[in-house]
């Protein structure tokens, strides 16, 4: 578990590594390329672990160097395509794989995916964008199966909603389909653009990066590249929250502030203050922060993975602020944590009112982490109560972010790591 001593103020310099949302598409996308591919900017997190197992079990031959932030991946000419529950149950990023099997192998199992509690993420729009390239679905004994006679082949479809995984998958099986896909109403986010960019770099032929509309050529094949991953906006994110709640003073290095402006104009609307450069920002943050609206939204929309940091923000705000949660609709069950620490939380269907109070008036109690960025926002707000938090359920953290206790130790944060006690 994690143990806060509050109150207690980030304050220094904090790291931003690739995006974990990025990279672990990116190691699936090598398998569209025989031969070796290097992934550099690697956090060192948990699910590039799963990630690395995962491609080994398909044939490949993996070297993580977590201390390079490293990974190299030789793809065989003779892949597997059956991607197993065990794994595929502990990281939902796995389905990515989906999509880089049917481009090589023309056929895929991929068990139904697990990952964190938040809401219903259904492969509808997966199913039916293969199947309009020519793909045969069917759903037995928790395996997708899929597969193309003769190959997949160009096709229009259009998502009913921007889904990133949808997209994804998508993208990366019409890189070789035969003729010209056109894919609209597609994901924008910085990671599907750097997946592009790496499939591009591939030799792929891919128009419309960073709009709702993607055109990609099919080619033969596809060669082994070295790509450097996007930073995380996410974790960078984090550290800003963490500045926000706490009063504290943060430089962010190693983060892209564009793929942030929407976050950063609502912590300006909160009272603090950010300095913006390349590669680099410092958010400093209030005594107390005003209360905020957000409404969660594709990008670049504001992000869903940083609303329970708005919910924490807003526990200890002068004034009340709405949350409104646009994309996945079980993502309020760590307000019932953050209730234990004294937090005023009134939930209404997708909607939350949060009604702020001082910060001294939240009192550190034992919580439980339900999901990755849950977990991160339960130790800042914990940061800001008094006495002891205790968070958890860590190792969702660990999914997510790369020594997350070790850096705000080192941005003056009173945090540690325990063991968690027990029965005897």
């Amino acid at each position: 578990m994690i143990e806060v001593q509050g109150p207690t103020a980030a304050s220094g310099s904090l790291p931003v590594f690739g995006a974990k949302n990025s990279v672990l598409k990116l190691m699936a996308a090598t398998l569209l390329a025989v031969g070796r591919s290097t992934i550099t900017n690697v956090p060192e997190i948990h699910d590039v672990t799963v990630m690395a197992e995962l491609l080994r079990r398909l044939g490949c031959e993996v070297s993580y160097r977590p201390a390079e932030h490293e990974v190299t991946i030789d793809v065989p000419q003779e892949l597997g395509h059956q991607a197993d529950y065990d794994l595929v149950r502990a990281m939902r990023a796995s389905i990515s794989v989906l999509g880089p099997l049917m481009a090589r192998c023309d056929r895929a199992e991929v068990a139904l995916p697990g990952g964190d509690a938040i809401g219903t993420r259904g492969l509808d729009m997966h199913r039916a964008g293969l199947e309009a390239m020519g793909a045969q679905l069917s759903i037995e004994r928790g395996f997708l199966r899929a597969s193309a006679e003769g190959g997949l082949v160009g096709a229009s479809y259009r998502l009913g909603y921007p889904s990133v995984g949808a997209t994804e998958n998508l993208m990366t099986a019409a890189t070789t389909a035969r003729g010209v896909t056109v894919l609209e109403n597609v994901a924008r986010e910085p990671e599907i653009v750097d997946i592009g960019r790496m499939l591009q770099e591939m030799g792929a032929r891919i128009e419309g990066l960073g709009t709702t509309t993607l055109t990609i050529e099919g080619v033969p094949s596809l060669s082994p590249v070295t790509h450097r991953t996007v930073p995380d906006r996410i974790v960078a994110g984090t550290w800003a929250f963490a500045a926000a709640v706490t009063g504290g003073r943060v430089e962010i290095v190693g983060a892209e502030p564009e793929h942030l402006s929407v976050v950063l104009d609502k912590l300006r609307s909160a009272g603090c203050v950010i300095d913006t450069a390349d590669g680099r920002f410092v958010v400093s943050g209030p005594e107390r922060p005003r209360a905020i609206n957000v409404s969660t939204l594709p990008y670049p929309g504001f992000p869903t993975d940083l609303q329970p940091f708005v919910v924490a923000l807003n526990a200890v705000a002068e004034g009340s602020g709405i949350i409104t949660e646009n994309v996945f609709e079980a993502r309020w069950g760590f307000t019932a944590e953050l209730e234990r620490l004294g937090a005023r939380v009134h939930l209404d269907g997708h909607h939350a009112r949060v009604d702020g109070v001082p910060a001294r008036e939240l009192s550190g109690a034992p919580v439980e982490a339900m999901d990755i960025r849950a977990g991160a926002a339960l130790v800042i707000a914990g940061m800001a109560a008094e006495g002891v938090t205790e968070v958890s359920g860590v190792e969702h953290i660990d999914r997510g972010y790369e020594h997350f206790v070790e850096h705000l130790e080192n941005a003056g944060v009173r945090v540690q790591r325990r063991i968690a006690r027990g029965w005897n």
